[in-house]
């Protein structure tokens, strides 16, 4: 017999929610060649054979990629040969990459075909006329990704080993790779915007171009079958909208009880009614709304009750292992008593979001730039550039249908005293703000978590207090009730980071990241070789007193529309996890659950002011 072919890794359908019949995964062996002087275009590597391999899509730094490699690497170039199936011939062939961290260059047949700067975002390049149908070509990728660069990295360390709260970087591509033919006139990413009120799903449908007589069909159906159909000309609008509107009968609401989900197919038809072509998604009803200092989702008060999930594996690292894994890390959450999650410093894969919807679990979008600082003599680890709103507005574009996402929060902890000087870091979180209102009108915005609020129009309103007392966490927040000026202030030098508070939504947005691991509790903390925020629980029983009074503080607050706990896992040495790294557990289940799973005040309050 012959030999078997091994499965191929991550080779499930990387967009669920816009999804084509015919497409080409492209993962698995590449040949790979580090470049650690990004000498390799001069060197001829464009055009070489390269000196290794790497298992696509996971990164040289991972042990799932098979190199290993977690020393500086400025460039590394990727080659494999490609061959676009014959009977695409006569279609525009669409090449996809998921994320490529951090400046991509990708060239077919020789030819350069595209180039993009962003390491959290997908792209995507036309190789029509590069790779003739039933030609076999080479396709090549250089990655570059300058250490200490100030761009954009969330959590990736530019020391040579993580460290405090940084981590083993990632360079290259760490998503999948994929092609698809698509018509000469396509359909590109439909943004679909639930409509409660109207019983409705709102939708625009963007078009490469328009298409003389034709019409674009939309179809929603539910369990039962056909639940609402429109169509409109194809010929006026470069993104034509049409309005879907739902019987009575077959309105089903998604929530985090009953995450419903319709089935929804575009379709663009020529003026002969034939189909050109076909795309397959999906959408959940549902609304997120501001009454005063609630969030309600579909109208009512649900406390949202977070975890901060950096979405790092010990093998894959940013690239989950297994689509298995991302539904597992949804479900210990779920197990914990959580109702969702901060995706927090990285812009997690598609798929995710796709479990997140089907399960009916919270999550808040967030970009990857944690420590973003313009400060004279601080770390230049991050600092703002025109490609973050780039970034950005490709983020948006990708997850606006989401029901899943109940929040944006383009930036993270940013550093600026709040002096008299307009900085170029305010320049970007206003300017990144705004288009995100722009792009979406429907979710709640929060300018920056956690410390320097500097726009006053900011839907929500946060802070990050690592407090390990529950009675001195739960008095920093007494005068939010009072109706005090509130404001965050540095940790070290007292001086305000932000505006004052005003009255809208506040959550704190990260808290407890209790630190526990038996293995190291009795070791001398000079010697132990992690960490965690504030004093160490002496024992289990302590950790759990400390969870429940600081979970109670925030729970019987009557102005607390949610709250973040850091964190889901361990992460290498930042080991204040609900579960160990390797997703095991740390603690009984039932006790972290029973912490959580009571009315909160601000629902306990809400309903009974909706009674009368």
């Amino acid at each position: 017999m012959p030999d078997q072919q091994p499965p191929t890794p991550r080779g499930e359908y990387p967009r669920p929610q816009f999804r084509r019949e015919r497409w080409l995964n492209l993962n698995g062996r590449w040949g790979f060649e580090i470049d650690r002087a990004d000498s390799g275009l001069e060197r001829g590597l464009r055009d070489a054979d390269l000196a290794g391999e790497i298992l696509v899509p996971f990164a040289p730094e991972a042990a799932l990629s098979g190199v290993g490699e977690r020393d500086f690497m400025r460039a590394v170039w990727y080659r494999r040969m490609i061959e676009v199936p014959e009977d695409w011939a006569g279609s525009r062939v669409l090449l996809h990459f998921g994320a490529v961290d951090h400046d991509a260059t990708v060239w077919v047949g020789g030819i350069e075909v595209g180039r993009h700067r962003g390491g959290f975002s997908g792209f995507t390049v036309d190789i029509t006329d590069a790779a003739p149908a039933g030609k076999q070509v080479p396709l090549v990728v250089r990655a570059r990704d300058e250490p200490h660069a100030p761009q954009a990295r969330g959590k990736q360390s530019q020391e040579y080993a993580p460290r405090a709260a940084k981590y083993w970087r990632t360079t290259g591509i760490w998503q999948t790779v994929w092609m698809e033919p698509v018509p000469p006139t396509a359909i590109r990413r439909p943004r679909i915007t639930p409509n409660i009120a109207a019983g409705s799903f709102d939708v625009e449908v963007p078009l490469s171009a328009n298409l003389p007589g034709g019409a674009v069909r939309v179809v929603v159906s539910d369990n039962t079958g056909v639940a609402a159909r429109a169509e409109v000309r194809a010929d006026l609008d470069l993104a034509p909208r049409l309005s879907l509107v739902l019987p009575d009968e077959r309105i089903r609401l998604w929530s985090t009880t009953y995450p419903f989900l319709y089935d929804i197919r575009f379709e663009l038809r020529d003026a002969d009614g034939r189909l050109v072509d076909g795309v397959d998604s999906y959408a959940g009803l549902r609304s997120v709304g501001i009454t005063g200092r609630e969030i309600r989702l579909n109208g009512e008060v649900v406390f949202q009750r977070l975890v901060l999930d950096q979405g790092y594996y010990p093998d894959g690292l940013m690239t989950a292992p297994s689509d298995d894994d991302l539904v597992r890390d949804i479900e210990l959450s779920l197990a914990a008593g959580f109702n969702g999650a901060r995706l927090h410093q990285k812009v997690f894969e598609e798929r995710f979001l796709y479990h997140a919807d089907r399960l009916g679990y919270l999550v808040w979008g967030e970009f990857g730039d944690w420590g973003c600082n313009t400060w004279e003599g601080m770390s230049t680890n991050q600092q703002p550039d025109a490609s973050y709103v780039q970034e950005w507005l490709e983020v948006l574009e990708r997850d606006y249908s989401h029901p899943s996402i109940i929040g944006w929060c383009p930036m993270n902890e940013t550093w600026q005293a709040y002096g008299d000087r307009i900085t170029p870091l305010d320049d970007v979180m206003r300017g990144m703000f705004l288009a995100t209102k722009a792009f979406d009108t429907s979710r709640p915005v929060l300018d920056t978590s956690g410390y320097a609020h500097r726009i006053a129009e900011s839907d929500v309103f946060d802070s990050h207090d690592y407090e390990q007392d529950p009675q001195a966490f739960a008095a920093n927040y007494a005068r939010l009730a009072e109706g005090d000026p509130y404001v965050n202030r540095s940790d070290l030098t007292g001086e305000s980071w932000s505006i004052a508070y005003r009255g809208q939504p506040f959550f704190v947005s990260e808290f407890g990241g209790i630190w526990w691991n038996p293995d190291e509790a009795d070791r001398p903390q000079s010697v132990r070789e992690s960490w965690g925020y504030g004093d160490r629980v002496r024992n289990i029983e302590e950790f759990y007193t400390r969870f429940e009074g600081l979970v109670a503080a925030l729970l019987d607050h009557p102005d607390m529309f949610g709250y973040c706990y850091t964190q889901l896992t361990d992460v290498f040495q930042e080991q204040n996890g609900i579960f160990a790294f390797d997703r095991s557990s740390k603690f009984d289940l039932d006790r972290i659950r029973a912490a959580q799973n009571r009315t909160a005040a601000i629902e306990r309050r809400s309903a009974e002011r909706d009674e009368t």
